[in-house]
């Protein structure tokens, strides 16, 4: 079985006046199709350097990444565009939504992109919507809604577009407690119809929602293990 995400010693570094800092130092992993991965680790880690990379945002100084069977580093700038457009959805800590924009607005964006035609952007958009339990606030602006709603607005958006890969960084670190776990339910959901997840965090609980944690520190894997004691909530 070929996987969604392969990464073969991964180097990224970055220079600073003279020196050189090494930030990812040789990663090599694996994702299989519809797996569920939290990468975790303390600041300076190179989890979100990696993450990044992973999400076509930034290009590593050296190794190999192929993505759906595309060597990444071979493809333009057009066609990396394209690859984040179609294959990936990004779920952001700050939500990062247009505040002038409707919630319906907001997840119809992508689908511009795609080429869409108008019509078909709002019956997808609302869609989306609805599955993520906003079919009232499709109206409202993001400073019209509640934090956990503004997120769920932003998973909509990443869903859109049926991506291979949900890239989540830090989806809850701007929340609440109850909040958080409304957010981690809807993961789980999203997991179940069949998406491949790669989430991003430096808390414990949230990890412990993910199939499995791959844990960096200074810029190597330090474990990559199985999570044998899945938390999983219901709506």
């Amino acid at each position: 079985m070929n996987p969604i995400i392969r990464i073969t010693d991964l180097t990224r570094n970055f220079k600073l006046g003279t020196e050189v800092i090494k930030v990812l130092k040789g990663i090599s992993f694996e994702v299989q199709k519809n797996e569920y991965v939290a990468l975790m680790g303390p600041s300076g880690s190179g989890k979100s350097t990696l993450m990044n990379i992973l999400g076509c945002l930034d290009t590593p100084t050296g190794g190999e990444y192929i993505l759906n069977g595309n060597a990444v580093s071979k493809l333009t700038d057009n066609e990396l565009a394209e690859i984040r457009n179609k294959e990936i959805g990004f779920v952001f800590q700050t939500f990062n939504l247009l505040p002038r924009s409707t919630a319906l607005e907001n997840v119809a964006l992508p689908l511009i992109y795609a080429g869409k035609s108008s019509t078909d952007r709002k019956e997808i958009a609302s869609n989306m919507l609805t599955q993520v339990g906003l079919n009232d606030r499709m109206d409202h602006k993001p400073n019209e809604l509640s934090g956990g709603q503004r997120q769920r607005v932003a998973v909509a958006r990443a869903m859109v577009n049926s991506p291979s890969i949900i890239l989540a960084d830090e989806p809850t670190g701007n929340l609440d407690t109850k909040t958080s776990y409304e957010i981690m339910a809807l993961f789980d959901e999203i997991h179940k119809k069949g998406n491949t997840i790669i989430l991003v965090t430096h808390e414990e609980d949230i990890a412990m929602h993910a199939h499995r944690i791959i844990r960096l520190r200074d810029g190597e894997i330090e474990s990559d293990i199985k999570n044998e004691s899945i938390t999983t909530f219901n709506n």
